[in-house]
């Protein structure tokens, strides 16, 4: 891997602006690399022909000589004083009347600019992050008082203890702090004179109790239920009293855990940004030297490593004394443990997933080609068992259809992100290194997809073969069997078949549920988006219900769609994946007070009317039905399709670098986005069709459904990539590029603040 890659790969999202540009300077070299060029080749006869006149006499000098005379006649950097503390570096190139000067000065100019430039951002994010640092210890502080109100004296004394060093002296109670009393200067002094002050400071902690505290802390709750959303909402919010129950203080200590790790994690990014940006200028210098033969690289690192980027040492001593303190007050002292928590986890491919999932691609072909080989060698389509079939029994399986087809899109859409080095397991909010890959979805979807075709295939033996009419009930509790198993498998508590991944699921699914009572996070409308491509789903699943709770698999009767009361849960099914968007934009909009999701709440309002009148047709007919389901359907489509491209891609914008794109882009070839954008518009009108009761013969109406939902899924695996892609590179739902963590604890005494400060 190139070091322009590998830096691109290494960038925060959110400060890749902030970066050294490491393409421009890199253009700025190959004008000079051209020009150079073009004077070698104008002076290279007359350099023949002065060596022919001198016969092959040359004049040597010493070359530590000659580069130091060049090093100190090429360039020099002054460093300027602003404001008393701002420090600027300023470039004068000496020779820029010679050939190429006016380039070579133009690339010192742009150098000038990116270290300035990446100094101020890098000190303004180590100042930051100190203060983040100061909050911590006031933080960790309550808690430590907090546990010893809930478990007595002395398990704090075991948690305030600051270092294994100090545990000879325990008759001193300290207070376990992340920075000391002095941590803006902490440049300038050393480590040992700093462990002074930080124990002075403890020493003085030592003069009051730490159950004092507490009077001037209160919690900031976090709704974990519904019922505790609820609660809040009805109870006055200055009521947060310090609970001293032993779960609250489990709760407590978990979220606080949490702001830990991810302060630890935002530490890291800002050591590889200093490491990645003094990198690139390395890199940078190191060209120039090679394509100039000026010895000017020395003097302009020595400037780089001596300026704040790269003699700065605060976010390195924050590493060891954040991951010391975490050891010490969340794993006990348990180095390994600790360590695991706070440093993320690397994926290592395997290659059991490889073989396994090349077996059963060809498992998977195999028995398709035998299904529709079976279909169409006895006429399925045109036998009136193949009507009832086709109405009772394919809906069963067409579900697990859908789920397979999306398995597919989603393993399509990991591997792009994947490739196109999209952050999905942050954006997503996956646990560190328990994130599926690409490899292991399209494992899952394989194995899903040949056992659910397995029993379709099976089924459609026992039933099509009159030899088997003994085993007609039997049979069709065949797709009632893998039901279950994929819910026992999904439910499952065990530690198998990716729990973590399927935990994960069931909880966002959870929220989606019981919208709009959560905040509503980026996985949360994710998923509930993907549920609104799966609404023929719900009405299969909701055939389930009917098909075997109401007996009809046994009397072989079909009473399903004749029943009132199905026929109501037939409209309630098809609604339900748009209430779940509609729901979290009401409580964005209420979080936020953004009118943009009170106005996307208006595009799944429109569409759930559109639903609701398309299914009144398609019970009732009419013509009258039949045009207000077309007028509905056509505005919620037009709606729903300019949110899509305009809003959630951020397409289609006249002013940008790429006409009617965005500024931003992922893709190498803007084709492919032009090419998106018009299958977003057809997929979406295909939506349309079933209004219009179009004749597709010899194609059974469930089967244009079939294809018609699939369209849909297809269209909502193509809209998640692009999606995806927008959030990463421009923000637009608001997600950070660091998770943002609530702190349980708030000092509401402002002369304890000014105190403890």
């Amino acid at each position: 891997m190139t070091f322009k890659r590998d830096f691109k790969k290494q960038m925060v999202p959110e400060w890749e602006k902030d970066y050294m540009d490491y393409e421009g300077l890199k253009r700025i070299l190959k004008e000079i690399k051209s020009s150079k060029q073009a004077t070698q080749s104008r002076s290279l006869k007359h350099r023949l022909r002065l060596e022919r006149a001198f016969s092959g006499i040359h004049l040597h000098g010493s070359n530590h000589e000659r580069e130091g005379d060049i090093e100190d006649q090429d360039i020099e950097v002054k460093t300027l004083e602003v404001d008393g503390s701002k420090q600027l570096y300023k470039t004068d190139f000496q020779k820029p009347n010679e050939e190429g000067g006016e380039a070579e000065a133009r690339l010192f100019q742009k150098l000038d600019e990116e270290l300035n430039k990446v100094n101020a951002f890098y000190k303004d994010q180590v100042e930051a992050a100190m203060h983040e640092a100061t909050l911590l210890s006031k933080q960790l502080e309550a808690l430590v008082a907090l546990r010893v109100k809930v478990k007595g004296p002395d398990s704090g004394m075991k948690q305030i203890v600051s270092s294994p060093e100090e545990t000879v002296d325990q008759n001193h109670q300290q207070k376990d702090s992340i920075v000391g009393p002095e941590v803006d200067n902490v440049q300038q002094a050393t480590r040992n004179n700093h462990d002074e002050e930080q124990e002075e400071a403890h020493n003085n902690y030592n003069k009051r109790d730490p159950l004092e505290i507490l009077e001037h802390v209160k919690v900031n709750n976090v709704p974990q239920s519904p019922i505790s959303a609820i609660k809040k909402a009805f109870t006055d919010s200055s009521d947060n009293e310090l609970s001293l129950s032993k779960e609250d203080l489990r709760k407590t200590e978990e979220q606080l855990r949490l702001v830990f790790v991810e302060f630890y994690q935002k530490l890291l990014h800002l050591k590889d940004y200093s490491f990645m940006n003094l990198s690139a200028f390395s890199k940078i210098m190191k060209k120039y030297e090679k394509l100039t033969s000026r010895a000017a690289s020395s003097a302009y690192m020595t400037v780089v490593d001596n300026s704040y980027l790269g003699n700065s040492d605060e976010v390195n001593f924050l590493l060891e004394k954040v991951e010391s303190t975490f050891i010490r007050n969340f794993t006990h002292s348990n180095h390994k443990k600790g360590r695991k928590l706070l440093r993320q986890k690397t994926k290592t491919e395997r290659h059991s997933i490889t073989f396994f999932t090349g077996f059963f691609s060809g498992c998977f072909v195999a028995l398709l080609v035998a299904t529709i080989l079976r279909i169409t060698s006895q006429k399925l389509m045109k036998k009136q068992k193949g009507t009832f079939y086709m109405e009772n029994i394919f809906p069963l399986y067409s579900l697990f259809g859908y789920i397979t087809l999306h398995m597919l899109m989603y393993a399509a859409n990991t591997y792009f992100w994947k490739h196109y080095q999209v952050n999905y397991p942050f954006l997503f909010g996956f646990r560190p290194g328990t994130e599926l890959d690409y490899g292991e979805v399209f494992l899952l979807t394989t194995v899903h997809a040949v056992v659910a075709l397995l029993c379709f295939l099976i089924n459609l033996q026992l039933e099509m073969n009159p030899s088997n009419r003994h085993y007609k009930t039997a049979t069709e509790l065949v797709p009632l069997s893998l039901v279950v198993l994929v819910l026992l498998i999904t439910f499952c508590p065990l530690n198998i078949i990716y729990r973590s991944s399927r935990f994960f699921f069931v909880r966002c699914l959870f929220r989606c549920l019981c919208a709009p009572l959560f905040t509503v996070r980026l996985p949360d409308f994710f998923l509930a988006d993907q549920l609104i491509s799966q609404f023929q789903a719900f009405r299969s699943f909701e055939l389930y219900l009917c098909y075997y709770g109401l007996g009809e698999h046994s009397m072989r009767q079909e009473k399903c769609h004749s029943r009132g009361f199905y026929n109501v849960q037939y409209f309630i099914v098809g609604i339900v994946p748009y209430w779940f968007r509609l729901a979290q934009c009401m409580r964005q909009f209420y979080d936020e007070r953004n009118i943009n999701r009170a106005l996307n709440g208006l595009n799944y309002l429109s569409t759930i009317v559109a639903m609701v009148l398309r299914t009144t047709f398609e019970l009732k007919k009419g013509k009258i039905w039949k045009v207000l389901a077309l007028v509905t359907s056509a505005l919620a489509v037009v709606q729903n399709t300019f949110w899509d491209i305009v809003k959630d891609w951020g397409l289609l914008r006249k002013h940008s670098k790429n006409p009617y794109l965005r500024d931003k882009l992922i893709v190498p070839r803007k084709s492919v986005y032009f090419i998106a954008m018009v299958l977003d518009v057809v997929l979406r009108v295909s939506w349309m069709q079933l209004v219009f009761e179009l004749d597709w013969s010899p194609l059974h109406k469930v089967a244009m459904i079939t294809i018609t939902s699939c369209l849909e899924i297809i269209r909502r695996g193509i809209w998640n990539f692009f999606r995806l892609e927008n959030e990463h590179l421009n923000n637009v739902g608001n997600y950070r590029a660091f998770k943002s963590v609530p702190h349980p604890f708030s000092y509401y005494d402002e002369k304890y603040d000014d105190k403890d400060d």
